[in-house]
């Protein structure tokens, strides 16, 4: 029985069309889930959206349309963009979605009856954008500790989580399972910040915000943010429904990857109501950094200047899906915080898809074709030298880091550095053995074709690797290999490819960029939108 493999991103709020911020995770995610079906394990990938609250009736009524209406054309947009970077989810949870309603006010109901929530009256700051209430030492300068915006004022009934309950049993979640956050930076960010000046309950019921999901034994009270959209995690397997099958085979997530904003959500709130609930946690929350525009945070709220393309909309059609995938999972350290510009985009397209992936595929394709009529050539194990061996162990040693660097920490940077690795010394290889040399001595025939088999295999693994990172080229390059069903367990054999088989003709990958007219005409699309 396959090993099963549960990962989310989190549910985005669109309040506005995602931008290159949303993306990023779930590119992550979206590579972290093609890995781990490369690996053979039986994978639930889930994405979203959080759909209730103020910002989207204010969105709406702004738009001049019913809540439904705006927020069927935001999805609609959201998944093609979806489709259009290649993420290939197994669910789509919306929390407007009929199922996930009821089982958000079962579960309510079900914290109430076990006497984790109660009524009572709140007091105190909120941020409208974050939805959030502050006490005053939470706030930082006056204004709100997350967005930094001006907070008000405000008083009303509500229904409250006994949130302060739960903060031994979270320092000891952390000292148990020191995997469960990570980085190790956020576990010190919530105990000090959070956990150790003491947690306070949590408002989860409004009564001023009419578009959520209505206590059903109390409905003046909409259910408020936390109960509704961190459960979408069971909720989307089927947790309160008929048919839990998926959550019975799937829960607890593997990982829960989101961006470092809302790791207090994740690492606070939502193993609290976990443990109310008594359902297992889940196995690894994970906070990566920003994609930082500028200095500052890449988000929907941020405008950006004209001279920079950050729309992925724009970017996807005209370099492929696979350039935009690209910057956003090798050029980010993962954990940390990373800086984007169009510059560095497009550099990184000449770089390390057209000259480095792109050539050696083109110049190795190229000499087969001139030298051997594209057919794959027998390796002739006597004639191997010392540069082949190096070769191997760079192989070897590369695709044993690719798989521990996605299976231990997530790593997408690191392990798509593993994978270019293998390209680079492909490339010196070429450099070393000259096979156009060879090729003028029909002595060397032998050699020549050791050479160009030991090619084509750095292609091919490396390729099979480079499938759940850029999935668009390497299966155009696969299939002219004429390999459709592959696995990891073919990158552990060094020759797989078949003897006197055929290898298609592919043209260009990525066309070499002029950078510099590239800007200008970037500048001028984004001037005209």
């Amino acid at each position: 029985m396959a090993e099963k493999f549960y990962i989310t991103t989190p549910i985005y709020y669109p309040s506005r069309k995602f931008t290159l911020g949303n993306c990023y995770t779930t590119v992550i995610c979206d590579a972290v889930s093609r890995f781990n079906k490369l690996l053979g394990k039986e994978v639930f990938f889930m994405t979203g959206t959080d759909e209730h609250g103020q910002k989207i009736a204010q969105a709406a009524k702004s738009a001049g349309k019913s809540e439904m209406e705006y927020l069927n054309e935001m999805i609609a947009d959201a998944k093609e963009l979806w489709k259009l970077l290649k993420i290939d989810y197994d669910k789509f949870i919306r929390t407007t979605d009929d199922y996930h309603v009821k089982s958000v006010q079962k579960i309510f109901k079900e914290l109430y009856d076990k006497g984790y929530i109660y009524k009572s009256a709140y007091k105190g700051k909120y941020c409208v954008p974050c939805e959030s209430f502050w006490t005053e030492s939470q706030l930082i300068d006056g204004k709100c500790p997350d967005c930094h915006r001006d907070v008000i004022e405000q008083e009303e009934e509500a229904y409250f989580f006994k949130l302060s309950a739960f903060g031994d049993k979270l320092l000891e979640l952390y000292k148990s399972n020191p995997d469960f956050l990570k980085p190790n930076s956020r576990v010190n960010e919530m105990v000090t910040n959070f956990i150790k000046p003491g947690l306070e309950d949590l408002c989860v019921t409004r009564t001023s915000v009419e578009w959520g999901v209505p206590v059903d034994f109390d409905p003046k009270h909409t259910i408020y943010v936390w109960i509704d959209a961190l459960t979408n995690y069971i909720t989307g397997l089927g947790y309160g429904t008929e048919d839990d099958s998926n959550f019975k085979k799937f829960w607890p997530a593997d990982v829960h990857i989101i961006g470092k904003e809302i790791v207090r959500f994740h690492a606070i709130i939502w193993p609290a109501i976990l443990m109310a609930l008594d359902i297992p946690l889940p196995k690894r929350v994970f906070g990566h950094g920003w994609l930082l525009f500028g200095g500052d945070k890449l988000s929907k709220s941020k405008s950006v200047a004209s001279a920079e393309c950050v729309d992925p909309r724009i970017l996807a059609p005209r370099y492929t899906s696979d350039a935009v995938r690209y910057i956003l999972l090798r050029e980010i350290p993962f954990g940390s915080d990373g800086n984007y510009s169009t510059e560095l985009f497009l550099n990184l397209i000449n770089s390390d898809l057209a000259n480095n992936y792109g050539n050696l595929v083109s110049r190795t394709l190229s000499m087969l074709k001139k030298y051997n009529a594209s057919i794959v050539p027998e390796v002739v194990l006597e004639t191997e030298e010392e540069i082949d061996k190096e070769l191997k162990q760079t192989i070897a040693n590369c695709t044993e880091e690719t798989k521990n660097y996605i299976e231990s920490n997530f790593d997408v940077s690191k392990a798509l550095g593993s994978v270019f690795a293998i390209f680079s010394k492909a490339n010196k290889y070429i450099e070393v053995t000259e096979p156009y040399r060879l090729a003028k001595d029909d002595s060397k025939k032998e050699r020549l074709n050791t050479v160009l088999r030991n090619l084509l295999e750095s292609i091919r693994i490396g390729t099979i690797l480079l499938s759940a990172f850029l999935p668009d080229v390497s299966k155009k390059v696969l299939e002219a290999l004429h390999i459709n069903d592959f696995k990891y367990e073919d990158v552990k054999t060094i020759y797989g490819l078949k003897t006197g088989d055929i290898v298609d003709e592919l043209g260009i990958l990525f066309p070499r960029l002029d950078v510099a007219k590239e800007l200008e005409e970037l500048a001028k699309i984004e001037d005209n939108k």
